[in-house]
């Protein structure tokens, strides 16, 4: 099985899970977040030492809170490609209605050719109004129509902008015209004449795969479709297996079919310990404050009450909620294994990556996670850890 894992890159938070503090109380500065990044380079170092195949960060802007400080996920993964030797650096996600999509498609293909080829492609839509209108464009805030217009206008830039994308990577002359974006303008001279295309460079070392967050039902229908693979997260069981089959079916009746959980990956929320109780001590809190600071973002509406109803929009589970639907784990060495068997039967699970980042663990403790899953919760899964070869070298 291929074992990515997934950072939100939050600082250290020691209060981490404290009911008495609101998620926006909290004010880091710049020292804070420069220790952040340190971990994220032991963190890097470890995990390309113990064999897994993709660490992937997670885009955000403006994040005085401390839970997602890394801005720029190429720029920032480039720096761990040269600090690592077999570690792919992802991101998870480009956030693309807030890039401009040349500018995007150049900083990658650039990255790209310095790592030898070691940088995996994420792209998603945004959560987050914040940053979103700061950055010039919007995202879903609610469950209301104002919400629904703009979750409209940012799906049209999105799928203009990953048109644009891969013209640029794969055209030698390309031109662009839609709804919200023309390339080149109209009416740009240059030397005596006008620009009717564009060229992009530099240009991917390969074809690049794409990577996209799957939730909605519009979204379950475009990623396929696009040819991109699915990354699937905090998911009840019975919507997940929906959604897992489904873009399958639909892969084949584009003509291009998968295998049995090809091009699909799943992340699974996870803090291990080798008792169930020893986990909570740090696992809940941890937890705690990750649902406490995205329920407001409606992420964990896939949940299910007691009487199999939908929870509300911005319902905040707890641990033990979470343990008994299997959409995080906290718990002991088996608790880990029981939850990922499950997981790899339902789905047929060939691709899986770990959130680990829970707030408040410290370097240590995100160290002891990365040997606890790939020293003793895989072993005894008998499941293999398979790292893909690296075919290029990096530009020296």
């Amino acid at each position: 099985m291929r074992v990515d894992t997934n950072f939100f890159c939050t600082v250290p938070m020691p209060d981490a899970g404290d009911p008495s503090v609101a998620p926006t109380a909290r004010r880091f500065g710049n020292d804070a977040v420069i220790e952040c990044y340190k971990n994220l380079v032991a963190w890097a170092k470890t995990a390309d030492q113990l064999g897994i195949d993709t660490m992937w960060l997670t885009e955000h802007h403006f994040q005085y809170e401390g839970y997602e400080v890394v801005p720029n996920l190429i720029q920032f993964g480039q720096h761990l490609a040269m600090l690592t030797q077999n570690l792919r650096l992802g991101q998870m996600f480009n956030v693309v209605p807030q890039w401009h999509p040349l500018r995007l498609a150049e900083d990658f293909a650039i990255a790209d050719i310095l790592t030898g080829g070691r940088m995996e492609f994420g792209v998603g839509r945004g959560t987050v109004p914040r940053e979103a209108w700061a950055l010039g464009t919007v995202v879903a805030s609610g469950d209301n129509a104002m919400s629904a217009e703009h979750d409209r206008i940012n799906r049209e830039i999105f799928e203009e902008s990953m048109e644009i994308i891969k013209l640029a990577w794969y055209q030698e002359q390309f031109s662009y015209r839609g709804k919200h974006l023309v390339l080149p303008p109209d009416d740009v001279p240059d030397r005596g004449t006008m620009v009717n295309t564009l060229t992009l460079i530099p240009k991917p070392l390969r074809k690049v795969d794409i990577y996209q967050p799957v939730t909605s039902p519009e979204t379950i229908e475009y990623v396929p479709k696009a040819g991109h693979k699915a990354v699937y997260w905090l998911q009840n069981a019975d919507t997940q297996k929906q959604k897992w089959d489904r873009y399958a079916e639909i892969r084949k009746a584009c003509g291009t079919p998968v295998g049995l959980g090809q091009d699909r990956c799943l992340v699974l929320n996870l803090h291990v310990a080798e008792t169930h109780e020893k986990a909570l001590v740090k696992g809940r809190p941890g937890q705690d404050e990750f649902n406490k600071f995205l329920s407001p973002y409606g992420r964990f509406s896939s949940y299910r009450n007691p009487d199999g109803s939908k929870v509300a929009f911005n319902h905040c589970p707890t641990v033990e909620e979470s343990n008994e639907q299997r959409i995080q784990i906290v718990g002991s060495i088996d608790d880990a294994v029981d939850a990922i068997g499950y997981w790899r039967e339902l789905l047929d699970l060939k691709h899986i990556c770990l959130f680990l980042d829970y707030p408040g663990l410290s370097r240590d403790d995100m160290i002891e996670q990365l040997h606890l899953v790939t020293e003793e919760v895989f072993p005894r899964l008998g499941e293999p850890i398979e790292r893909r070869p690296i075919t290029g070298s990096p530009l020296v």
